[in-house]
């Protein structure tokens, strides 16, 4: 019989030093197994205490995955208002987070091929020209939050900002790969200086995953 699912903070498809030199495996395990789990926690505490959450959670498997998190933040209107914010934000920690991480890779492809590639070249003119917009976005993030690749309904890809923990979904924007400039995720290794980050994120930066998702919008939006 369905019934509301938890969230679980699954291991990393790879190991902790994995990303090793540009990503530390310090910052790989504080990122994954404290700051995570921490939106986790949280998110699964509001869920058991909140029915319309759990009506949004209901699934034959345990674990919750994507499709959950997609059914949340896509509805925010039906989500009480005392927990409507620490929803929001705890439900967007966890799909930004695991975005991110899938997004990484410790022998990617050095730039995009097939159909995501043909499309960032039509749009920006060359992998070089995508590349010096999305770092010129990534470091412009004041404070805390995201760059995006996105992708609308119409295939035009987007590059996007967003703060703290909100996601592209509000935007009815399909990701297909993010960086994370919140200080946690480079301050151990790159210390305040975000722009020696991004480039080490570009060379851990997962292009198969990126194809998938340009594939498959519809798995993170309606």
């Amino acid at each position: 019989m369905p019934e509301y699912c938890k969230f679980v903070n699954e291991a990393l498809p790879y190991s902790y030093k994995a990303m090793e030199p540009y990503i530390d495996i310090q910052t790989m395990y504080l990122h994954h197994d404290k700051h995570l789990q921490t939106y986790i926690d949280k998110l699964n505490s509001l869920i058991s205490e909140c029915p319309s959450l759990q009506s949004m959670t209901f699934t034959e498997k345990p674990v919750c995955g994507f499709a959950q998190l997609k059914q949340i933040l896509s509805n925010p209107d039906a989500i009480p208002d005392y927990a409507r914010t620490q929803v929001k934000n705890n439900a967007g920690g966890i799909f930004n987070h695991w975005f991110y991480f899938n997004g990484l890779c410790p022998q990617p492809k050095e730039k995009p091929q097939g159909t995501l590639a043909e499309n960032i070249y039509w749009q920006f003119g060359s992998f070089a020209g995508f590349r010096k917009s999305f770092t010129k976005a990534a470091l412009a993030v004041f404070g805390s939050g995201y760059a995006w690749l996105t992708v609308d309904a119409q295939k035009n890809l987007q590059i996007i900002q967003t703060a703290n923990q909100d996601t592209p979904l509000a935007q009815n924007l399909a990701p297909i790969l993010c960086i994370d400039v919140w200080e946690h995720a480079y301050y151990l290794k790159h210390k305040n200086l975000r722009a020696n980050y991004v480039p080490d994120w570009f060379a851990v930066a997962n292009w198969d995953w990126a194809q998938w998702c340009f594939d498959h919008p519809e798995v993170f939006v309606a």
